[in-house]
């Protein structure tokens, strides 16, 4: 009788969190960090979208550009081209498409590892909604001190105009007197 293996892959949810980056306003996972999470050489990873590009539209699957990356790199210091970094820039994936990858990667431990990260992509979305009211609030106190940022700004404005015509000589008023020798 043939038993099926059991592939029990178990990530911690802040390994997944730290590994979600924003870019262009959307968060995303990288290739590098999907290929690490679920076994595989990037190299393959993106060899396997490749072969099934069409499953990856632009809102799913999106190559950072050389100032996305160097900027992602100064954020977790990785070497630099030629010393045994990247070569290539870098995939970013969705939610949508990491749910896709799955369909691609045809192992135990890439649906298993599916399974979590968007999980992981769920409970922040619903973070954020709960916590709506809350960014709300915030962005409120935010616009309000930008207005007393101006305001301050005004009055120290004004108070250096005032103290530089009072650095300046002014002119005697009244009968001038005889010097006193």
């Amino acid at each position: 009788m043939a038993t099926t293996k059991q592939v029990s892959t178990n990530i911690a949810e802040a390994v997944i969190i730290e590994k979600v980056h924003v870019i262009r306003g959307v968060k995303v996972m990288l290739d590098k960090d999907l290929a690490e999470m679920y076994g595989v050489e990037v190299k393959r990873l993106n060899e396997a979208v490749k072969r099934k590009l069409q499953r990856f539209p632009p809102d799913f699957m999106f190559e950072l550009t050389e100032e996305e990356w160097n900027s992602l790199r100064s954020q977790f210091a990785t070497s630099k081209k030629g010393r045994g970094g990247t070569r290539y820039l870098p995939f970013a994936f969705t939610e949508q498409g990491v749910a896709m990858l799955s369909s691609v990667l045809n192992s135990d431990t890439a649906v298993e590892v599916n399974i979590q990260i968007i999980r992981v992509f769920t409970k922040m979305k619903q973070l954020l909604f709960d916590n709506k009211e809350l960014w709300n609030k915030i962005e409120k106190i935010e616009q309000h001190l930008v207005k007393h940022d101006d305001e301050i700004k005004l009055v120290f404005d004004y108070l250096k105009k005032l103290l530089i015509q009072e650095a300046k000589p002014r002119k005697v008023i009244g009968f001038p007197y005889p010097n006193k020798k």
